[in-house]
């Protein structure tokens, strides 16, 4: 029987935990928290977006960075295996739009605690308040993890799923990079990713608080469209946030802010061609009505204030003096107006964190190290990350379930 150590008692920590278990392992899970799964609790707004129910081709386009290597993962245990797993686990499903999957009670903690229950049924022993100083490796095998209060933990297997380094309070505070690149691994830079984007313009924080829905967010690196979604996003004191903001930031991770064009188109539902049809009948109806105020029809108030502005035309020009060359602009604003971003909040604020361990380092098929044997990395420790959607939770169980299960597989050394 396999010794099998996972440190991290997130979704891949969970997984691989009851995976491992499953498989007939002697499991030990570490915890540096009060609690297990702390930042599933946060998911979702709290309702835990579980996974996605897409399929799997679906699936692999959505995550940004290195999908190919979850080909074996998302094989061996995907969306549709963990719904299962939650419903004979008594935290039923249901599916939402854009085919999300969220508990029926809408509470992160049912899905928390239904994997905790399963693992107490299976006898692994939870560690809680349990931190780890580093592991031990003799003969490029794992031997231990070191506890923080000097105790020492044999194992022949030890499973890595610590996170990255987005929401620290959590407890992703980076010390699963540190372990593995001690030990030999390459490990790329944490970077934020899924997170709302920074906006130094005037304009941008007089519309602090007003959410567009419907609208076109087109991110663009010369003459190429890196995304492109119709959705929702917010203004804020900041700069700009939002479902559609966080998945264009996964595209602008390891991009500097001013080699990609950000632009909202506000009327997708019209041609360029319609809009100025739309704008001129408005123009010819309002007499000497001032520009801001006919653009209401339009836009809402406070967007229909800095429009004028933003094109170069005084607000309070009557509606009979606007010429061709002006409607031509307050056009290419309502489908093209330039959001002018200048960076991204903390990395400590994103939803996931780009980077970690090399994936190059880590077998597919199995989540071993390819270096150290015995050791294992699954999750967000990994340089794999996807949209929003339930995709980065279902790339931590997928993950963790492979690890967990191959970790508990006898192999010779």
């Amino acid at each position: 029987m396999n010794k099998v150590i996972v440190i991290g008692g997130g979704a891949a920590g969970l997984m691989a935990a009851l995976s491992a278990a499953e498989a007939g392992a002697s499991v030990t899970l570490l915890e540096g928290n009060e609690k297990l799964g702390k930042k599933i609790y946060i998911t979702g707004k709290g309702r835990c977006n579980v996974t996605n129910a897409c399929d799997p081709a679906a699936f692999l386009n959505k995550v940004v960075k290195n999908p190919r290597f979850l080909f074996s993962a998302l094989n061996a245990f995907g969306p549709e295996d963990m719904m299962a797993l939650l419903e004979r686990l008594g935290c039923p499903v249901k599916v939402e739009r854009g085919d999300r999957v969220f508990p029926v009670s809408e509470k992160a903690s049912d899905v928390t605690r239904a994997l905790e229950k399963e693992l107490r049924r299976l006898g692994v022993s939870i560690r809680l308040n349990t931190k780890v100083s580093h592991i031990s490796v003799e003969n490029e095998a794992v031997r231990s993890a070191e506890l923080e209060d000097g105790t020492r933990l044999d194992a022949n297997r030890v499973i890595v799923a610590t996170g990255g380094q987005s929401y620290p309070s959590t407890g992703s505070t980076g010390d699963g990079f540190r372990w593995m690149a001690e030990l030999g691994h390459t490990v790329y830079p944490p970077l934020p990713s899924l997170i709302p984007l920074t906006c130094g313009a005037a304009w941008v924080s007089a519309l602090q608080g007003l959410s567009l829905k419907n609208v076109r967010l087109t991110l663009k690196r010369g003459k190429k469209v890196l995304y492109s979604d119709v959705g929702e996003m917010l203004f804020t004191h900041f700069g700009i946030s939002g479902p559609l903001v966080l998945s264009a930031s996964a595209h602008m991770a390891e991009l500097a802010p001013e080699d990609v064009e950000l632009l909202l188109d506000l009327k997708p539902g019209l041609t360029a061609e319609q809009l100025d049809a739309r704008l001129l009948r408005e123009l010819d109806a309002s007499g000497k009505r001032q520009l801001h105020t006919l653009l209401t029809t339009l836009y809402p108030a406070s967007l229909a204030e800095e429009m004028p502005t933003l094109c170069g035309i005084p607000a309070q020009t009557p509606a009979c003096e606007i010429t061709r060359e002006q409607r031509a602009r307050l056009v290419k604003a309502g489908k093209e107006l330039r959001l002018p971003v200048d960076g991204t909040r903390p990395l400590t604020e994103a939803v996931v964190t780009r980077g970690g361990v090399s994936v190059k380092e880590i077998n597919p098929a199995t989540m071993e190290s390819k270096k150290i044997h015995g050791l294992y990395a699954a999750g967000e420790l990994l340089d794999v990350d996807a949209m929003t959607g339930g995709f980065n939770l279902q790339i931590a169980f997928s993950t963790g379930h492979l690890a967990g299960r191959s970790a508990a597989e006898p192999a010779a050394l």
